[in-house]
C-alpha cells in the first residue's frame, strides 16, 4: 500500500488579521495539525496491515485516493486548542478516520455508487461482500484504538456514535423514493448519518484533555452543526457543482433515488405535474430527467434554500465556539465553517 496524501491544494496563505472572515479555505487548520496529521497518517497505515493481502488493498485504495480528512483534523486541532499534550489523540484521530472511511465503504453497498472521491469505488472493483467487510474491518480497528487510549468517556462518545451513523443508514433507507419525506425528517437523517460523526471528532479532544463539561459541549454542538452544514452543501452540489467537488458524478443522488433537502422542497412547492415528475424519474431516469429536475430545483429557490439553510447551521456552529477564548486554533475552526459553506460558490 502507498502512502498517503493529505492534498494541500487549499493552503494558501492565512487571513492577514486574526478576526477577517476566512474565504474558503482550511489553510491555517492544515498549517495547524500538519505535524500531528502526518503521525495520523503513519498510524493510519500500520493499523490498516493485515495477513490478509485484500484487507490493505481494499482500504488502501479508498484511504490513499485523498479527501481533506477533516474530522480527525478537527479531533487534533480541538485537542490542542485545549491544551492537551499526550498522545492519545493522535489514536483518537485515527479512529475517527477509520469510522468515517468504514461508513463510505458501507455507503457505497447500500448506494450502488461507482465512484468516490474521483475514482471507481471499492465495490465497483472487489465487489460488494469484500467492501462490506473491510469496512468492518477497520471498525474494528477503530474500536481497538479508542481502547487502547484508556478514555471511557472518549469511547463512550465514539461508540455512541458508531450506533447512531448505523441508526442514520437505516432511517435513509426509509426515505429512499419517499417523496413525502418532510423536511424534519430529513435533517434527522442527516443529523445522524453525518453530523454525529463530526459532533464526536470536534469532542473527543477536550475530553482527554479533562475540560469541563460545558467546553466539551461546545465542541460537541460545534461539530454537530458543521457536519450539517457540510452535508446540505454536498446536496445541492450534487445538482448545481461538479465532479471534482463532490468526488463523485453529479446527479448521483437523483438517480440513486435519494431524497436529499433540494428535493424536498422542489416536491413540496412544486405544482400537481411537477410532483408527477419527481415521482416517475427520481431514482429511474437518465440525463434528459436530471436537467429537468434541476430545472425545477432552481424553479422553487430548492437549491438556494438549501444552502441558506447550511450557512444557518455554519452560524450555529460559529456560536457554539463563542464563549471559548480567542486564539490561532478558535479561528482555524471559525475557517473551517467558511470552508464547508463557500463549497457551493
Amino acid at each position: 500500500m502507498t502512502g498517503l496524501v493529505i492534498p494541500l491544494n487549499e493552503a494558501a496563505a492565512a487571513p492577514e488579521a486574526a478576526n477577517e472572515q476566512p474565504a474558503g479555505n482550511i489553510a491555517q487548520l492544515v498549517a495547524l495539525v500538519r505535524d500531528d496529521m502526518e503521525r495520523v497518517n503513519r498510524e493510519i497505515l500500520s493499523r490498516a496491515r493485515s495477513n490478509v493481502d485484500l484487507i490493505p488493498e481494499i482500504a488502501g485504495h479508498l484511504i490513499d485516493s485523498g479527501g481533506k480528512r477533516l474530522r480527525p483534523m478537527l479531533t487534533l486541532a480541538a485537542a490542542q486548542m485545549c491544551g492537551y499534550a499526550g498522545d492519545h489523540h493522535i489514536t483518537l484521530a485515527t479512529s475517527v478516520e477509520f469510522m468515517h472511511t468504514a461508513t463510505l465503504l458501507h455507503d457505497d453497498v447500500v448506494d450502488d455508487s461507482d465512484m468516490r472521491r474521483g475514482r471507481k469505488s471499492a465495490r465497483m472493483v472487489w465487489g460488494n461482500e469484500a467492501s462490506v467487510l473491510v469496512g468492518d474491518f477497520l471498525l474494528g480497528q477503530a474500536f481497538r484504538m479508542m481502547v487502547s487510549t484508556g478514555s471511557l468517556e472518549a469511547l463512550e462518545v465514539l461508540s455512541d456514535a458508531a450506533s447512531v451513523i448505523a441508526e442514520g443508514e437505516v432511517l435513509q433507507l426509509s426515505t429512499a423514493n419517499n417523496l413525502e419525506t418532510t423536511e424534519d425528517e430529513y435533517l434527522e437523517v442527516i443529523r445522524s448519518k453525518t453530523a454525529a460523526l463530526f459532533a464526536a471528532a470536534a469532542q473527543v479532544g477536550p475530553i482527554i484533555a479533562g475540560q469541563d463539561k460545558s467546553v466539551v459541549s461546545a465542541f460537541r454542538c460545534y461539530g454537530s452543526n458543521l457536519g450539517l452544514a457540510f452535508q446540505l452543501i454536498d446536496d445541492a452540489l450534487d445538482y448545481g457543482g461538479s465532479s471534482a467537488k463532490l468526488g463523485k458524478n453529479t446527479g448521483d443522488d437523483f438517480r440513486e433515488g435519494k431524497v436529499t433537502l433540494p428535493v424536498v422542497l422542489a416536491y413540496r412547492r412544486g405544482s400537481d405535474d411537477d410532483r408527477a415528475f419527481w415521482k416517475s424519474s427520481l431514482g429511474r431516469a437518465g440525463d434528459e430527467a436530471l436537467e429537468r429536475a434541476t430545472s425545477l430545483l432552481d424553479r422553487y429557490d430548492a437549491l438556494a434554500d438549501t444552502v441558506a439553510r447550511a450557512r444557518h447551521y455554519g452560524e450555529m456552529a460559529r456560536d457554539a465556539l463563542a464563549p471559548l477564548p480567542a486564539g490561532e486554533h478558535k479561528q482555524a475552526l471559525l475557517e473551517a465553517i467558511a470552508f464547508c459553506t463557500a463549497r457551493a460558490h
